[in-house]
């Protein structure tokens, strides 16, 4: 599909996961990712795959971790309370060293909170969400086409690393509407020589499973993760940087929020500040090479987020607590003008602190 189609950000995501060869969907209805599932319930009978609609989240992620063992591309959605029902069987996931793709479309919480857009879902995503120690791999779109693309580079990863993927999209960024094409460069599908596909007597029974009671083995099994994961730190990370060569104030964004952010930063362009924007694209792995290029020519960096504030540790992290950093949050499914992130960008440069 190479011309532009009209589409919403669900759907995109739905329509790119069958260009990237997902054939199998798992899901469970919540707002508002619902329409990812629709979606599919319309598209995979046609094309040869398999839609289910599960009894629960739970049930959906273990579906998920079922074909992903028989070395199918498989895809699961939901919104943040589900998200934590599917956080057990994610951790079987990146235990098993499976690759899946899960879409978390954030909704405002804790609890079930409401259904307006929210980033509050980042520890969970960027910190693995369940129990053990792992990590997944975490996207963060801001427009209906890196809806698309992402996704499509989610499965791809997922393959490479053998690991889980999630597309940390929010409410506003699935619900809005924007001309999208799929004309993607698609990697043929690589080998899966560990996958339970049945031997025929032509090779060892593979096992897949995340159980393992030998301590020591348990331990090297772990090292071994934590090898790979550290390449995927040097290899993976994707970052936007706008106008950050001379900035004096930087603002640090993902998602919605990175799009308000930048009218912020160009108005402020407009008024005579150095302001410029850092947008990381992979929120694991983070770009903190990106960050740390900021110490000692950036005055100060300002998060934005539709959170309490939880970006702001990668922030500091990245930059070694060198560089002051503020937070311009709002919470609960509120989004922040850019007017609002204009004001702090002003105040910061002033060198005055942000007022709250």
């Amino acid at each position: 599909m190479s011309e532009k189609v009209l589409m919403k950000g669900n759907e995109a995501i739905a329509e790119a996961a069958i260009t990237a060869g997902c054939r199998h969907y798992f899901g469970y209805p919540i707002t508002p990712q619902t329409e990812i599932a629709a979606y599919m319930a319309k598209r995979m009978p046609k094309i040869g795959g398999t839609f289910l609609q599960a009894e629960s989240e739970i049930a959906a992620i273990n579906m998920v971790y079922g074909a992903a063992s028989a070395g199918k591309r498989v895809m699961t959605s939901s919104s943040s309370p589900g998200i934590s029902l599917k956080s057990e069987g994610i951790s079987y996931l990146a235990g098993s060293d499976l690759p899946a793709v899960i879409v978390n479309a954030q909704r405002g919480g804790p609890g079930l909170g409401g259904i307006q857009p929210s980033q509050s879902d980042y520890f969970q995503a960027t910190r693995g969400g369940g129990h053990g120690d792992y990590h997944i791999l975490v996207l963060a779109p801001a427009s209906v086409q890196e809806m698309a693309a992402l996704t499509v580079k989610a499965f791809d990863l997922a393959d490479k690393w053998r690991m889980p993927a999630m597309i940390l999209a929010d409410g506003t960024i699935g619900q809005v509407m924007e001309p999208v094409t799929f004309d993607f460069d698609i990697a043929p599908a690589p080998e899966k020589p560990w996958a339970t596909t049945g031997t025929e007597l032509r090779r060892p029974h593979n096992i897949v499973n995340s159980l393992c009671l030998q301590p020591e083995e348990l331990e090297r099994q772990n090292f071994a993760r934590f090898d790979r994961y550290a390449q995927v730190e040097k290899e993976e990370p994707l970052c936007e940087e706008y106008l950050t060569e001379d900035a004096d104030v930087v603002v640090a964004a993902f998602g919605i929020a990175a799009r308000v952010s930048k009218n912020a930063v160009d108005e402020a362009r407009r008024q005579g500040i150095k302001a410029g924007l850092i947008r990381p694209i992979t929120l694991w792995p983070f770009p903190k090479a990106n960050f740390a290029k900021l110490v000692g020519k950036t005055k100060a960096i300002i998060t934005v987020e539709l959170s309490m504030g939880q970006m702001v540790e990668d922030v500091l992290l990245a930059t070694k607590c060198r560089i002051p950093v503020e937070k311009c949050n709002r919470a609960g499914g509120m989004i922040p003008s850019s007017e609002r992130v204009l004001r702090e960008i002003v105040e910061a440069s002033q060198g005055g602190e942000i007022p709250w």
